[in-house]
């Protein structure tokens, strides 16, 4: 009998392993099925409607900062939008120049205009595009940041340190608006606008924008009459009098065109000034008439 004993406890020992590995009540025995499915991972995209505490062209989720608005910060996100279509498409970020950043540009315009209450050009603003890294963007983040601050002066075009949102900040009589300013000239040459209260000696008054939206930035820096030209069709319209032969008589201008990665960007704003160089003005020309700025 001893002869058996191997085999019995060997199978005894088996009966005990596989009874072990019985699947459990309610188990199907497949150990791979049952595991939740991950969640695709999604590329970082920043918020909006935040404030934040310096201004970059380029976003990283390593860097990402906001405070709040209360709190002094340098801009303010505004709006989030997407490429779509084509210009998600591209295997490299898009560039000055390129229609994907020219129509960005033209969704944060009109953004900053819906959540100002006016046209950002006309005020101590600027309007800036912030735009995924290079790896971020291969790796499928297709988003642009707008961001607005406000500036130091016409002249002075760096972010201030400000606190408080600037929704609605354009609505009713705003002090970020341009208004009344005594230019200082080196020579012929103009230095700096110093900004003055309409009714402070002065020569200079900001009359509203025009576009230039069919024009390169080469083209344009060679187009001093034209740009001229226009502003003067603002100056009159700004100061109810004829645009005739007299009203280089009556006034002249001064532009402020955006700079020339803005311009390549797709910002076409051009700002324009009343600037009466032979006498100083003691009050806003807006609706003066041929009176209030006659011919000399």
């Amino acid at each position: 009998m001893r002869r058996w004993l191997p085999a019995l406890v060997l199978a005894g020992v088996t009966t005990i392993l596989l009874a072990g590995c019985a699947p459990a009540r309610g188990a199907d025995g497949d150990l791979t099925d049952d595991w939740p499915a991950l969640r695709v991972p999604k590329p970082f995209s920043p918020a909006t409607d935040t404030c934040l505490p310096r201004i970059i062209p380029v976003v990283q989720a390593s860097t990402y900062e906001t405070v709040d608005c209360a709190r002094n910060h340098l801009a303010e996100t505004i709006h989030v939008g997407t490429f779509t279509g084509p210009d998600a498409l591209t295997e490299a970020r898009p560039e000055p120049g390129s229609p994907a950043l020219r129509t960005a540009r033209a969704e944060c315009d009109q953004r900053a205009r819906e959540v100002l209450g006016g046209d950002w050009h006309t005020a101590r603003l600027a309007l800036n595009l912030a735009l995924p890294s290079a790896p971020a963007w291969s790796g499928g983040a297709r988003w642009f940041r707008c961001d607005l601050s406000e500036t130091g002066s016409i002249d002075n075009t760096r972010p201030v340190n400000r606190t408080g949102s600037l929704r609605g900040a354009l609505i009713g009589d705003s002090p970020l608006t341009h208004r009344c300013f005594d230019p200082k000239l080196i020579g012929d040459n103009l230095n700096y606008m110093a900004p003055v209260l309409c009714t402070e000696p002065h020569r200079a008054e900001f009359v509203g924008v025009y576009e230039e939206r069919d024009m390169s930035w080469a083209d344009f820096s060679k187009a001093a009459a034209q740009a001229h030209r226009r502003c003067m069709e603002l100056i009159a319209t700004f100061a109810a009098v004829p645009n005739n032969s007299e009203l280089p008589y009556r006034a002249g201008s001064i532009y402020y065109p955006p700079s020339q990665r803005e311009w390549e960007e797709g910002d076409r704003g051009v700002r324009c000034f009343l600037w009466s160089d032979d006498r100083k003005l003691t009050r806003s020309m807006r609706g003066a008439g041929p009176e209030g700025l006659p011919a000399i």
